[in-house]
């Protein structure tokens, strides 16, 4: 049997008898949808359109593609023809679109309409491209998708092993640059083999809805790996996941499972506190991206009667490794190890941490990259033999739980002790008045780094509540780990998937 994960997740549904079972639909009155009998069907013809065209194996096929139909056809149709899919984020700038373009070498580039005026000058100037495929209207110089595929018999799958690099996702830039980040065939089993069995323990019954998007490797298991691996369907949306959108989809869609991120369950928390929770199918929500502050955990619990599986992942790993549990949920712990994976915690010189110390976080498991793209120093410093560093710092409990702390580059020492950013936010985040917050350090008069937190409000300032919030947080946690300054903002920088660019605060001061 072939290794090609593109056999496993589509065409194992047709040879079991499933090919009419719904794979994916449209929400929000698109309402376009996909069997995994027409998904298997125009995969392969996406396949056969790839190899007329003259793209090789192994060639790079650069999607910036919606959270539309189109995107698992093309994702999918890739694998079979053995070229590259390399989605990417959707939400950059033109520069960025650039360097991508240039570092992978894609020959071909997949495009949905709406993105073509922010990619056009990248992939007119992008010398290794020989095709430019748009989904919908088609500029000139470039191929509309439905012409691309029409006229093709779908072709087989290539054989190919589980070790082979199928797809590369470039890394979301909390801390700079993107890197591209190559993925083996066998990965995509590995995650739904774990994560998606044992922990969602996704039911073929089951409907998904993933807030984050197909070309965020959390959102890639969500909405596309995880369904597809036990026959499910799920509900893609190809806008921008708001508060307002997201109560809607719940409510029209009623998916069972719902993948979200921290930022967006806090705006949604705050929504349904100030009008009415609707009616929804939820049997359990998942989170990642960043580390999900203790109350808004709680509240979502009490709004929905639904608990959030706090978790943490990373590109590098493909999904969660690390997570809360059914039935074994502790709000402000990133859980246990998910089955299937080992954790560890090191110091600075790579020795093992004792419970209760903060340390590093290194990973072991199945989905780990084969690496990064044309950056071996970088390569060698994050893989080490099977384990995988995470960068970032965690502690362990005694009863065998972890508290993220923050990014490697982003902890600090105040008067001689470890300061968590994490656990500054936390505490901001539970007063009433605040939506956000993000801590960094700044060097006062004398030089030494202190806290200083950026604050989303809720609602209007008020005066006095800078002080409030720093008496607020001296209670909540030491009175060393409050934050000197405070400056509200109207928004936090974050990446599209939801985690906060504090590289970019720290710029500021």
């Amino acid at each position: 049997m072939s290794g090609n994960a593109a056999h496993y997740f589509v065409d194992r549904h047709v040879e079991q008898g499933r090919e009419d079972r719904a794979a994916f639909r449209e929400a929000a009155g698109a309402k376009r949808s996909l069997t995994y009998g027409t998904l298997a069907q125009k995969t392969g013809q996406v396949a056969s359109a790839l190899v007329r065209a003259g793209i090789p194996r192994e060639a790079r096929a650069v999607m910036l593609v919606l959270d539309q139909i189109e995107f698992p056809q093309i994702f999918w149709g890739c694998l079979k023809a053995g070229v590259i899919p390399v989605p990417l984020n959707t939400l950059l700038a033109t520069s960025v679109y650039d360097a991508i373009l240039q570092d992978s070498r894609a020959t071909c580039l997949f495009v949905s309409e709406e993105l073509w005026p922010v990619v056009e000058s990248a992939a007119r100037a992008a010398s290794h491209l020989t095709h430019v495929v748009v989904i919908g209207d088609a500029p000139e110089g470039t191929a509309n998708f439905g012409d691309f595929v029409q006229g093709c018999e779908p072709s087989q799958t290539v054989e190919a092993s589980e070790d082979d690099v199928a797809f590369w996702l470039y890394s979301s830039g909390s801390t700079g640059q993107p890197k591209g980040v190559r993925h083996v065939h066998g990965s995509l089993q590995a995650t739904s083999d774990t994560y998606g069995a044992q922990v969602l323990q996704i039911e073929p019954d089951d409907v998904v809805y993933s807030a984050a998007k197909l070309f965020f490797a959390y959102g890639m298991g969500n909405g596309m790996t995880f369904p597809m691996s036990v026959g499910a369907e799920a509900v893609l949306f190809n806008g921008r996941p708001t508060p307002d959108m997201t109560v809607q989809i719940l409510k029209d869609e009623r998916p069972s499972l719902f993948c979200g991120v921290p930022t967006l369950y806090a705006a949604t928390v705050a929504l349904l506190e100030q009008g009415t929770v609707p009616d929804t199918n939820l049997r359990r929500c998942i989170s990642a991206g960043e580390a999900l502050p203790e109350d808004i955990g709680n509240a979502w619990q009490k709004l929905t009667g639904t608990d959030i599986l706090d978790g943490v992942g990373s590109t590098e790993m493909l999904h969660i490794f690390l997570s809360n549990a059914p039935g074994d949920v502790a709000y402000g712990t990133s859980g246990r190890p998910v089955p299937g994976y080992e954790v560890r915690l090191v110091d600075e010189n790579g020795a093992e941490v004792p419970v209760g110390g903060i340390g590093e976080l290194l990973v072991r498991g199945a989905s780990a990259a084969d690496g990064y793209w044309n950056k071996r120093d970088k390569s060698r410093a994050t893989f080490e033999g099977e384990w995988t560093r995470t960068g970032d710092k965690y502690e362990l409990t005694p009863e065998g739980r972890y508290i993220y702390c923050g990014r490697t580059d982003d902890m600090f020492k105040v008067s001689g002790i470890w300061v968590s950013p994490f656990e500054v936010e936390q505490a901001l985040v539970s007063h009433p008045s605040v939506l956000e917050a993000a801590v960094v350090a700044v060097r006062d008069d004398q030089g030494l780094e202190k806290p200083k937190a950026y604050i989303v409000l809720k609602q209007e300032l008020t005066n006095g509540l800078a002080d409030e919030l720093k008496e607020f947080v001296k209670e909540k946690v030491g009175k060393w780990k409050y934050p000197r300054w405070i400056e509200f903002v109207e928004d936090l920088p974050k990446t599209a998937t939801g985690k906060i660019q504090r590289f970019k605060l720290r710029e500021q001061t």
